[in-house]
């Protein structure tokens, strides 16, 4: 019988790249509050941390909300990408400003799109098995044009991702190269989360809905 897999985010990226690989998850949003959990790590943390317990925390919360019958066998994954640039972690920008602000930062440069995976294996209602990683991507950004990037931000896309980007929306034409895993941008790394399922004794193509 396969094992049902939970995916703890709302994000229709991850989503995707989930379904174009076989596998259709059960969507279950965490109710976790991302800024405050920040604010209460030590200012040290390592960015790739960050992340991690942050998806961390995502993967717990959606756990604690399953039904006995999906508890009793599944596999939960939390995912939280930010992308860290110049010294510091950027989320989502929330606002027109905030990401023109960072689109006039980040044109022409180099930053690494991070994201945390958490796995949970559950068995008969319990946490069986905790696994955890950081997929980290280079990312070359193009500089847009003036009117280019008036024109992307009133797609409103870059106010709502990661970064103030997408690699598979209109934010990929600004794309110049990336170095690493693309699914990673996206938001949840296949090869990542294949070999986390490996070291939970779950081998992804047993997990695949292959009609």
């Amino acid at each position: 019988m396969m094992t049902p897999v939970v995916l703890g985010s709302a994000s229709s990226g991850r989503l995707r790249v989930l379904r174009q690989a076989g596998i259709e998850p059960l969507v279950v949003v965490s109710d976790v509050d991302e800024q405050a959990l920040i604010a209460s790590l030590d200012p040290e943390t390592p960015p790739e941390a960050v992340v991690l317990k942050l998806a961390n925390a995502k993967a717990l919360s959606v756990a604690a909300q399953l039904p006995p019958d999906l508890a009793a066998d599944c596999v939960v994954i939390g995912c939280d990408s930010m992308l860290y640039l110049n010294g510091s972690l950027r989320g989502k920008p929330g606002s027109v400003d905030a990401a023109r602000d960072q689109w006039r930062e980040m044109a022409g440069s180099v930053g690494h799109l991070l994201t945390g995976h958490a796995l949970l294996r559950l068995k008969e209602g319990v946490i069986a098995d905790t696994r955890g990683e950081t997929g980290s991507t280079a990312v070359h950004f193009a500089t847009p044009g003036v009117r280019e990037l008036a024109a992307y931000l009133a797609t409103d896309e870059p106010v709502h991702v990661a970064g103030a980007f997408t690699l598979d929306g209109y934010g990929g034409w600004f794309i110049d190269q990336i170095e690493g895993d693309p699914s990673n941008v996206i938001g949840i790394s296949l090869p990542l989360v294949r070999r986390l399922l490996e070291s939970a004794g779950l081998s992804i193509s047993d997990l695949w809905q292959v009609a």
